[in-house]
């Protein structure tokens, strides 16, 4: 149905003050903690002990959301150089082999940067806790389809929405809006999830290659994209799509699975990183 021109122009300008005041960020608070909490439950022992020595009592879950708790630190280091190291860039057509990377990095150089921290026998324990963070942070992003971006709409921030009705963007939805929807705290959203994951695909995503998980995001990316805004009055104003229980329908399943094989790639990855340290 398509809404009145007035109402359309207040949404659109609810929805401006909103992309202005909200800082973008791959998967909610919620996401990262799902998928950290599902990969906690994965660690081969060695493993937890690694992760225990350096963050002592925090979990997963808390360290995955550590990166953008910080994003308000108006430490420089924060406002600048860390910045950039939340997404990729692989316009369609592309794929991880392809990827080009800017000269302040990206996801992809930052969990190489980081994993070295971890992998140092002479990094600090503060230098460690953060690159342990990260890492689990960044492996979490990599699964969410739209920070793996096409470089030409903000990984789905300029990209305007209506979601049942309320005037939000692409990258929110599936940051927030799909995952809000099934109303769990991350526990129970993680033992849903692992209740539902078989032995057999725990052993088909067993993997620590973060070109491959930027692949399969870049796959779902590119179909996850609604129909265009639709045309009111005489053609010059547009809406901005109309999004609900059908697409809630139709991509929570998806969004689930990357929220399963993220939990499943942050324990494959932390126990590939840890595999050959000694101390």
């Amino acid at each position: 149905m398509k809404r009145p021109l007035r109402q359309v122009a207040s949404s659109l300008a609810a929805l401006s003050l909103g992309l202005a005041a909200t800082p973008a960020c791959a998967w909610g608070p919620l996401g990262h903690r799902i998928s950290a909490e599902l990969a906690e439950r994965n660690l081969d022992g060695k493993t937890r002990a690694e992760v225990t020595k350096i963050l002592g009592a925090e979990n997963l879950a808390d360290a995955s959301t550590w990166p953008d708790d910080q994003k308000s630190n108006p430490d420089p280091f924060w406002q600048k150089e860390a910045s950039p190291w939340h997404y990729v860039t692989l316009p369609e057509g592309m794929n991880a082999a392809d990827l080009h990377h800017p000269a302040e990095g990206d996801a992809a150089t930052a969990l190489e940067r980081f994993t070295a921290t971890l992998r140092n026998p002479d990094a600090s324990q503060q230098d460690k806790a953060r690159a342990l963070r990260f890492i689990v942070h960044i492996a979490g992003d990599l699964h969410m389809p739209l920070h793996v971006g096409n470089g030409t709409d903000r990984g789905g921030n300029d990209f305007h929405v209506l979601w049942f009705d309320e005037p939000v963007n692409l990258h929110w939805v599936w940051d927030e809006g799909l995952i809000q929807k099934r109303q769990l705290s991350y526990t129970e959203y993680a033992d849903r999830l692992e209740r539902a994951m078989t032995p057999d695909e725990t052993i088909a995503w067993w993997d620590a290659k973060p070109a491959d998980w930027m692949a399969e995001s870049v796959a779902l990316r590119d179909r996850i994209y609604p129909a265009t805004s639709v045309e009111l009055g005489d053609g010059t104003e547009e809406a901005p799509v109309s999004l609900s229980w059908q697409y809630a329908y139709d991509w929570t399943p998806a969004m689930e699975q990357r929220l399963e094989q993220a939990g499943i790639r942050i324990a494959a990855y932390l126990q590939w990183v840890f595999a050959d340290q000694t101390g």
